[in-house]
């Protein structure tokens, strides 16, 4: 059974030489796209795919320079199967201002512009402060940011695209009307994105700690900050609070289990809808799994948060696709920077008291710089401690204590 707070050395050099953010969107979008086999093409894996192995290849990562291409392959093989191409913006088809503690951006393109607005919640002196941005909401408890001087915010998320979208009649449809079929999942991130670029052009005006931002949110919306912090490097810190399948869940592995959400069963208005090609027998041809959504917020910082009382969020599939993203920031020494703590006995999106110190310590790290903040974190609670990992990730030797 993996523990709560397991402890394992760090390496110091590690540490210090792999940033925990950056100062741009996507570094890879330069390397070239890897093949995509089509279902007839592909070959079937029934274990979780091998993270570290360069797609059409048998080549492997082994320094942490190799995972920037590595994660571009990843980030492109999402785009083409699951949720369609999040278009980059060039910053001067932005215009941004703050005005009464409200962000707003404007986007331009081809005569058309999409507006983005959000009120920012700041705590009292001149900052610069750490930032959360709720994905439509914060579901973990205020006090975590405003007891410590971190401003929060909201993504509106229906100011680009609706919960049960209207392929081709969104806001962003306005200026990308070619996109209709994009799943919500690259539209709302883009979103998230535009909000961090309005406020580096704002600049010391927004008040905001640009190396210390996070993102999180809970089900639907714990999905979606997990997208946006795997597309968006200026992140830090990503908490993804309960978000199932088509977030942290490994597709393969919930094809197996009960009533959950699986590739064929989840939202159609989240996804591109080619993507149903790959549900039932042929998620196992499917040349990534969700363990690598989660591993592209690597080297940056990771908490995903399970709920065990609610079969639909296929947690034993979570807890799988967490152990084996895991092994990425383990590889590069990093891994007091992606935790997982699934337990149950509470309600949806209701934090419970046991997972306080978890939050709060990635919070302390991550936000606030304190690197004494234990952030070792492996828990599961009794309900999935006998279950088997080692079988689904068979290219590597996790260490269950």
């Amino acid at each position: 059974m993996l523990a709560a707070a397991v402890l394992a050395v760090i390496p110091a050099m590690a540490q210090k030489s792999i940033p925990l953010v950056y100062d741009q969107e996507w570094a890879g979008s330069k390397y070239p796209a890897p093949a995509f086999p089509s279902v007839e093409e592909a070959t079937v894996s029934e274990t979780l795919t091998n993270p570290f192995e360069v797609s059409n290849s048998k080549k492997q990562v082994k320094k942490s320079k190799d995972w920037e291409k590595r994660r571009a392959e990843i980030i492109r093989e999402l785009y083409h199967y699951e949720v369609g191409e999040k278009p980059m913006v060039d910053k001067k088809d932005i215009e941004a201002k703050l005005e009464d503690n409200t962000l707003t951006v404007i986007v331009h393109r081809n005569g058309e512009s999409l507006t983005i607005t959000s009120k920012i919640t700041y705590p009292e002196g001149d900052g610069p402060f750490p930032l959360m941005i709720g994905m439509s909401g914060i579901s973990l408890p205020r006090n975590f940011f405003s007891d410590r001087n971190i401003a929060t915010m909201n993504f509106n998320m229906g100011q680009v695209m609706a919960h049960q979208q209207k392929r081709g009649s969104e806001p962003i449809n306005k200026i990308y009307p070619e996109l209709v079929e994009n799943g919500a999942y690259s539209m709302w991130p883009w979103g998230v994105s535009r909000i961090i670029d309005g406020l580096e052009i704002v600049g010391a005006a927004s008040k905001i700690d640009m190396k210390h931002i996070g993102v999180t949110g809970c089900s639907y919306a714990g999905k979606m900050a997990l997208w946006s912090g795997a597309f968006d490097e200026r992140i830090a810190l990503t908490i993804a609070q309960e978000p199932g399948g088509g977030g942290a869940a490994a597709w393969r592995v919930s094809e197996t289990l009960g009533h959950v959400e699986t590739l064929g069963n989840t939202d159609p208005h989240w996804f591109k809808e080619s993507m149903w090609d790959w549900k039932d027998a042929n998620v196992s041809k499917l040349p990534y799994d969700h363990h690598e959504l989660c591993a592209l917020v690597c080297p940056r910082a990771l908490l995903v948060l399970g709920n065990t009382d609610y079969e639909w969020l296929a947690d034993e599939a979570g807890y799988v696709s967490c152990v084996a993203a895991r092994e990425v920031w383990k590889k590069f020494g990093i891994e007091d920077r992606m935790g997982f703590s699934v337990q149950g006995k509470h309600g949806h999106c209701q934090l419970p008291k046991s997972q306080y110190p978890e939050v709060e310590a990635f919070i302390d790290k991550f936000l606030l710089g304190k690197e004494d903040a234990n952030t070792i974190i492996q828990f599961v609670d009794e309900t999935l401690a006998d279950k088997e990992v080692q079988k689904w990730i068979p290219w590597a030797q996790v260490d269950f204590k």
